[in-house]
């Protein structure tokens, strides 16, 4: 009988520890959104900053690949637009000659307008025969139709040049769309840190040679992580997107520490049990995967364990 005593105070202290250790509706690990930076081009790392570890902000550039070879291209490309300039044609001078070889038909015109003027009355006054009239009626409309065909060509001529020098330019709009390509590239060639977090890996050193897409390095936001817990089927109609939650964790005196949580998914697929995951119908085969959103005080670490309850302090009492 006094063994049988002795022993007792030690069954009901593991009882309780058991039970206390099963006063929970879910169990699961931490896990962050975890985005991975990639290279945008290709070429040397010149300059490459990140460490494991780092807190870097949204925007921050922490690298930079060498962009020798589109700055050549860019180069060249806008060479070749200026040359287009040199290659069009200056109508002014031609235009020029032309209204200047038309005022000088006008001044002609003008001096066989007067003399006609006076052969008419000449006519008029029997000084002059109608035949010497009718030469000078004869120059003024050949005047006159030269003036008209000196006009035609001063038109054509702006038409001509205008319509060449239009073709050339038009080569212009692709080659600028190219440099705005190229300038879009070389805007890649900055690596720039896409979110607010801490660098979980890094995968590359300054001074190597990098591609498009290759990854650089790994980083997170730990202002907030998920537990990703699993539950039965049976307790599936239990839990709702956005409904709070408490999230427990053990802490260094064998207490639990517990935070708010807020469901933020809820898978719509039974999966087999994962061997490291504890549920609270230990006989279940198939659950379902749930996320808990809980802000990190900067206790909570990716992969630390966490263990969830569904039931309010009301319910409790």
């Amino acid at each position: 009988m006094k063994k049988i005593w002795a022993v007792l105070p030690v069954a009901m202290f593991m009882f309780s520890c058991n039970s206390e250790e099963n006063n929970h509706d879910a169990s699961g690990n931490f896990e962050s959104d975890e985005v991975i930076v990639s290279s945008e081009q290709n070429g040397q790392l010149l300059s490459f900053t990140v460490q494991e570890g780092d807190s870097l902000s949204k925007g921050q550039v922490v690298g930079f690949i060498d962009s020798t070879n589109l700055v050549l291209q860019k180069q060249q490309v806008q060479a070749t637009i200026q040359s287009l300039a040199e290659k069009t044609a200056d109508v002014q001078p031609q235009v020029k000659l032309l209204n200047d070889q038309l005022a000088v038909q006008q001044s002609q015109l003008d001096h066989l307008i007067n003399e006609r003027d006076r052969y008419e009355r000449l006519v008029k006054a029997e000084a002059a025969t109608q035949k010497q009239l009718d030469d000078m009626n004869a120059q003024v409309d050949q005047a006159q139709k030269q003036m008209l065909v000196t006009e035609q060509q001063i038109k054509v001529q702006l038409n001509n040049t205008g319509t060449q020098n239009r073709s050339i330019m038009s080569e212009s709009d692709p080659l600028r769309k190219q440099v705005a390509q190229i300038n879009q590239q070389l805007s890649k060639a900055n690596i720039v840190n896409p979110i607010n977090g801490t660098v979980l890996a890094k995968y590359a050193e300054a001074g190597e040679i990098t591609a498009t897409g290759k990854a650089l390095y790994k980083i997170a936001d730990l202002s907030y992580l998920n537990l990703r817990a699993y539950i039965t089927g049976v307790q599936l109609p239990q839990v709702k997107l956005g409904q709070q939650v408490k999230v427990m964790i053990d802490d260094s005196n064998g207490k639990y520490k517990t935070y708010d949580g807020t469901i933020i998914w809820i898978s719509g697929k039974a999966e087999f049990t994962p061997k490291t995951i504890q549920t609270k119908d230990e006989r279940a085969n198939l659950v379902y995967a749930i996320k808990i959103k809980v802000k990190n005080d900067g206790y909570l670490k990716i992969g630390m364990y966490g263990e969830v309850k569904f039931e309010t302090a009301d319910k409790k009492q």
